[in-house]
């Protein structure tokens, strides 16, 4: 196996979907909380991304053994085991390496921050190995936005936070025969409100895809959101949910938990209107899909950068 057909079987270029999210909840809770755990920090982005790459890596093996359709850009071109001829045996093992190093540095992260990593962790584990495999992946259900921008929107965000303050945020405490569970509401539901951008971008990504996949998924059996409410109302949806994906920003400004110069944020909505337009137009792997990428990079790349903005000025 290659560079090049590695990259492309793990599909490297949309691991920024799990990175922004990772990066934007470390910059929020130096904003926030003025605390960083630089172990934890490398710990956490290391499982993070190899479970990320073995669930890219599984679902395309997965998508290749359950193929119907055997040519076409979906399968010929888009499914690097076929494109680059890997060896079956090199992609299983590939698969369960990465796989045991997420899970690896993962309980080591467990061991520094407590049982609430592991629950929640565990948790996204088994949610990201339903995701591909199963005898009915959540990839193949029109379920798939919901899960990929919960968990990999929300989720991240808040276990990237919660790995630096820990029981600020989560206390768990065992006395004998019952667990008692502390929650602070409030920074919980701003958490929430924060990561509104990143769930909604990586929900659009998922639906951008499984627009311009919704004749082949048909042929594979894969019943998806576009294929049960159609192509139209897919596409309403998809232009939706990036104005909805602002206003998160009206909501932290009246708590003044965002500084003002949060607002520079909306001058995103001239690029993301300009691509939400060419998608409108044409929805294809080779050509739009990219553009729903852009849009998820562009509103969380501004979050990121603002923030980071904002912490440099609290010095």
């Amino acid at each position: 196996m290659t560079v090049r057909s590695f990259l492309s079987l793990v599909e490297i270029r949309t691991k920024l979907a799990s990175m922004i999210p990772f990066f934007l909840g470390s910059v929020y809770v130096v904003f926030r909380f003025q605390q960083f755990q630089i172990a934890n920090f490398i710990l956490m982005f290391v499982s993070l991304l190899t479970f990320d790459l073995f669930t890219t890596a599984m679902n395309n093996y997965y998508d290749f053994k359950k193929a119907q359709k055997k040519e076409g850009y979906g399968y010929q071109e888009h499914n690097a085991i076929v494109k680059f001829g890997l060896k079956e045996s090199t992609v299983v093992a590939l698969i369960i390496t990465l796989f045991i190093t997420a899970v690896g540095t993962g309980m080591w992260l467990v061991f520094n921050t407590g049982i609430v990593v592991f629950l929640v962790g565990g948790l996204s584990f088994c949610v990201g190995i339903l995701y591909s495999f199963g005898p009915i992946p959540i990839s193949r259900m029109p379920l798939g936005e919901l899960f990929s921008g919960l968990f990999m929107g929300f989720v991240i965000i808040f276990v990237s936070i919660f790995i630096h303050v820990g029981d600020q945020l989560v206390l768990l405490t065992f006395d004998q025969q019952f667990m008692d569970v502390h929650i602070n509401v409030l920074e919980v539901l701003l958490i929430l409100f924060i990561s509104i951008p990143a769930i909604l971008g990586i929900s659009n990504i998922m639906l951008a895809n499984n627009i311009c996949d919704m004749d082949e998924d048909v042929e594979n059996k894969r019943y998806t959101l576009p294929v049960y409410i159609g192509k139209d109302y897919a596409l309403i949806l998809f232009r939706w949910i990036y104005y909805v994906s602002f206003l998160d920003l009206i909501v932290l400004l009246f708590l003044k938990v965002n500084p003002l110069i949060v607002l520079l944020i909306l001058l995103t909505l001239i690029p993301i209107k300009k691509n939400i337009a060419a998608f409108m137009k044409q929805q294809t792997k080779q050509h739009t899909f990219g553009l729903a990428v852009q849009n998820f990079l562009i509103t969380n790349m501004a979050r990121i950068l603002v923030l980071s903005v904002a912490v440099v000025m609290a010095l």
